[in-house]
């Protein structure tokens, strides 16, 4: 299965590669170069096709635990100052995603939409300590019902990312691992907890978004 907002890409790939494809064993080259010419040609349609994967995850929905928004490797968990909505100090948990990860992001709690708001900025690499202030992104913050708990989690664009897609709308009422979205091309994604959260990652992990458990109220 693949993601919607890689159905245009899929395709233009999908035609570029008939066309390189038939070109190469149409042209006059020693047969050796038609074989790695066509070898590379496929496996960058298979790369794409990998990248636009959309698997099905088994949420097991809870409202005692946050789970991954995202694919790939925790690479930061610290406390740190949110000066965006919070305006205090939180304890923030990066998960950080190569080109080969899914890239689809999901909700990390069940809740209502409280705030969804779009940031163009820089492409500095995912994991520049400024990337999250300074780097295109999205924020958004989640009313969970659970003692008024409130999540906070932000798509950050990367040196390769040039492209977020939100699908978070104020007022929304969502449902912990459905889609929230995607990111392209790799990049990272940052969730803010209350700092009393109970933390049941540890860096370098590697984790699965919808299923992996970041964090438990």
């Amino acid at each position: 299965m693949f993601h919607k907002e890689g159905n245009q890409s899929i395709l233009i790939a999908c035609v570029l590669t008939v066309i390189l494809m038939s070109t190469i064993w149409l042209v006059s080259i020693p047969q050796w170069m038609q074989i790695s010419l066509s070898a590379i040609t496929i496996t960058l349609l298979f790369i794409i096709l990998q990248f636009f994967r959309n698997p099905k995850r088994n949420t097991i929905l809870s409202d005692s635990t946050v789970v991954s928004p995202v694919d790939g490797k925790v690479v930061v968990i610290e406390k740190v100052t949110d000066n965006e909505y919070f305006k205090g100090e939180r304890l923030m948990i990066s998960v950080f995603m190569s080109p080969i990860n899914v890239h689809v992001t999901r909700y990390p709690i069940s809740g209502i939409i409280a705030y969804s708001k779009y940031h163009p900025g820089k492409y500095l690499v995912a994991w520049h300590p400024k990337a999250s202030e300074e780097n295109e992104r999205t924020t958004v913050v989640i009313n969970h019902k659970n003692n008024n708990i409130q999540v906070m989690y932000r798509q950050i664009a990367g040196a390769l990312a040039k492209r977020i897609v939100n699908y978070a709308q104020e007022n929304d009422t969502i449902i912990q691992g459905n889609d929230s979205g995607f990111i392209k091309f790799g990049s990272r994604v940052d969730v803010y907890l209350p700092v009393d959260t109970l933390i049941s990652v540890k860096l370098n992990q590697k984790v699965k978004g919808g299923e992996s458990i970041l964090a438990t109220f």
